[in-house]
């Protein structure tokens, strides 16, 4: 099935293109452009310079917040990374599968004038900077749910096709060996809760998903839901299991949220409700050590509201890159770099992403932060850029 996508979700977007001066390419952007050079790729910003520029400028970063936002914060680089192989692509997931590599699953890839909902499935090495494909996934799906629990890869439901031109919540789940390059069909999420673009966190090997959205039609002004529900699958005991009460909602509504899991605590940043548009600043906290006290609403707010947002946790720290639904941006994505410090419950910016985007997502690995793909624009605009933060 073949979409002309004219607004859809995720992570976000803004200038850059390419470490290798002979294939640059700028995409222009409201507020800035990036210069990169063709050795590893460690990128600053100013106003925007001419095509293949290789002298850097200093760097100057706006903040696009009309709240009180915190000082630009000195330090980390950005390294640019193998391109993905075989299709650029965009409202897929990463997890990381173990200390040396990661996988991104499903999402949406270019097809003639239109986008494909695919199935594909890869695997990226990291100290050999090269990817390799696996199995795909039993149903081609996009803003799938998913993480990995000791080595394994559970695909937990999501968005897929549906014969009204819509991308409609599905409930099946699925274990993806690695080792054995096979899928396993697990137990479907339980009634009511099929959804995809959920935030995913896990705890003592059982895996919750918070929020996420069970409708998304792909085209300018569609159709756009968003739910606040909580459910949790113990990969154990191969089952969903109940949430008590107080931690079966988050506090709002939120779809396209960034997340991650620090010390026991599960959290919630930013998203949005209903459309791209409707970006959301908050921070939401879930402490797994006692569910029965509920959601808490933090009271420092994310700088920039940003929606379609790419997360990921390094020590006590949560960085979040990107974002969908910037007003001030005729492509309407951030190029905004935030880390949220869980221990002070304080916010600073950093310098901004070499290739803002959204439509990505986000993962971890050995004290760095990779980021695969995304789109380019408010809507799709699919890439094979691949990028890694070292704070």
């Amino acid at each position: 099935m073949k979409l002309e996508i004219l607004g859809l979700c995720f992570l976000s977007i803004v200038v850059y293109r390419s470490d290798r001066c002979n294939q640059s390419q700028h995409f222009a952007l409201s507020k800035l452009a990036v210069v990169n050079r063709d050795t590893e790729c460690t990128h600053k910003f100013l106003a925007p310079p001419p095509p293949c520029t290789m002298k850097l400028l200093p760097a100057l970063v706006l903040a696009t917040s009309a709240l009180a936002a915190p000082k630009p914060s000195q330090g980390g680089t950005w390294t640019n990374l193998a391109p993905i192989p075989i299709a650029p692509r965009q409202e897929h997931i990463t997890v990381a599968v173990s200390p040396s590599e990661l996988a991104i699953l499903t999402g949406i890839i270019p097809s003639g004038p239109g986008y494909n909902t695919t199935a594909l499935v890869q695997l990226y090495h990291i100290p050999t900077n090269t990817w390799r494909p696996a199995a795909p996934a039993p149903l081609p799906l996009n803003h799938a749910n998913a993480a990995a629990v000791d080595g394994k890869i559970y695909l937990l439901g999501g968005l897929a096709d549906a014969p009204d031109g819509a991308w409609r919540a599905v409930p099946n789940s699925w274990v993806y060996d690695p080792s054995a390059d096979a899928w396993t069909e697990l137990p479907p999420l339980p009634a009511g809760h099929a959804r995809g673009s959920a935030i995913a966190g896990v705890w003592k090997k059982t895996i919750f998903l918070a929020g996420g959205m069970r409708v998304l039609v792909p085209v300018a002004g569609g159709e756009q839901d968003t739910v606040d529900i909580v459910s949790a699958y113990d990969t154990v005991k191969g089952r969903w299991i109940d949430v008590p009460a107080a931690a079966a909602h988050i506090p709002a509504a939120r779809d396209h949220a960034g997340g991650a899991v620090v010390g026991h605590t599960f959290y919630v940043v930013g998203g949005r409700d209903r459309g791209q548009r409707n970006v959301r600043d908050t921070v939401f906290a879930l402490d797994f050590k006692d569910l029965e006290a509920g959601w808490s609403t933090k009271s420092s707010r994310m700088p920039t509201p940003r929606g379609g947002i790419a997360a990921a946790a390094v020590g006590e720290k949560i960085y979040t890159f990107g974002g969908e639904g910037n007003p001030n941006s005729e492509i309407g994505v951030y190029n905004e770099t935030e880390v949220y410090d869980t221990v002070k419950n304080t916010w600073d910016q950093l310098p901004v992403m070499p290739l803002p985007r959204h439509g990505t997502s986000a993962v971890a690995i050995g004290g760095k932060v990779f980021i695969p793909g995304g789109g380019l624009k408010i809507g799709a605009d699919p890439v094979d850029s691949f990028d890694v933060y070292r704070p």
